[in-house]
């Protein structure tokens, strides 16, 4: 049975031109299936019409999106109590070369996978990282955005295969903290929480949004700006956040260690108490 559904009907590969293949010209979102339901379907799909209209793309309406991915879910198989979904949004088929031609249509898949829950301890007592050499190189124009391009992520991920490092942290070619190969990043101090902003380079993860919120109308102050490479070694705690798995603690990069305190849990807690049940301790 296919992972993959176009138009309601499974698919089992893409033309040879089309330009997601060709030139990584498009969109995705990686979305977290609980209890049959998208978690934060509206924030995703603000997301991907964001990228959409910034790529020049034509993103198909919240309902058609909706639909797309109820049908995949109900042909796909897969449990969808517990899964994992993948929209992507190519700008379509069209003849070699960069330029798009003017009649080139935008093309949805949908794809529904079966998700792999973190282990308790990962939560309890925090997870190790490791400093990436590769650095994201800076384009405002497409920061924030999760284009199909995702070479910079497959090179530093490749930077390590001992499984006791969970993430990879990546700076960007200026030497400030950016993000995770596929997470955000927090530092905790006794007075606030910091998050690295997401202007220049990176992704603008949908967990990272939903944090900085929850703390907000909690009345913590959450800043969002740049962040040094010895900021973030001098914090008090250091935590991750995902869409797929919520708020993990670090415990270690390197040399440096970190005790998972009221901070990180504080953050456990609202994810927990705002449809995030994985973090609960």
């Amino acid at each position: 049975m296919s992972d993959w559904f176009s138009d309601g009907a499974p698919i089992e590969a893409i033309a040879a031109d089309d330009r997601a293949a060709q030139y990584g010209d498009g969109l995705f979102e990686t979305i977290a299936i609980r209890d049959g339901a998208p978690r934060f379907w509206d924030a995703h799909v603000a997301r991907l019409q964001t990228g959409a209209a910034r790529l020049g793309l034509a993103c198909p309406p919240a309902d058609v999106l909706g639909r797309e991915l109820d049908a995949a879910i109900d042909h796909s198989g897969v449990d969808g109590n517990f899964a994992t979904a993948k929209l992507t949004l190519s700008a379509g088929r069209g003849p070699r070369g960069y330029q798009r031609a003017a009649d080139t249509k935008a093309i949805l898949r949908v794809g529904i996978f079966a998700a792999r829950p973190l282990p308790a301890a990962n939560y309890r007592d925090g997870v190790e990282v490791r400093l990436c050499t590769l650095r994201l190189a800076v384009q405002p124009q497409l920061a924030g955005l999760k284009t199909l391009n995702r070479l910079e992520q497959v090179l530093a991920r490749a930077e390590w295969q001992d499984d006791r490092i969970f993430e990879g942290l990546m700076l960007d070619t200026g030497g400030q903290l950016i993000c995770g190969t596929m997470s955000n990043v927090f530092i905790a101090t006794e007075s606030a929480y910091v998050t690295p902003a997401i202007t220049r380079c990176g992704v603008s993860g949908i967990m990272r949004g939903r944090v900085i919120a929850w703390l907000q109308s909690a009345g913590i102050d959450c800043e969002v700006r740049d962040v040094g490479i010895d900021e973030l070694f001098g914090a008090d705690e250091i935590f991750l956040s995902n869409s797929q798995s919520g708020v993990i603690p670090v415990r270690r990069c390197g040399q440096h260690e970190w005790t998972v305190g009221a901070g990180t849990r504080q953050a456990q807690a609202l994810a927990a108490a705002n449809g995030v049940p994985e973090c609960r301790s």
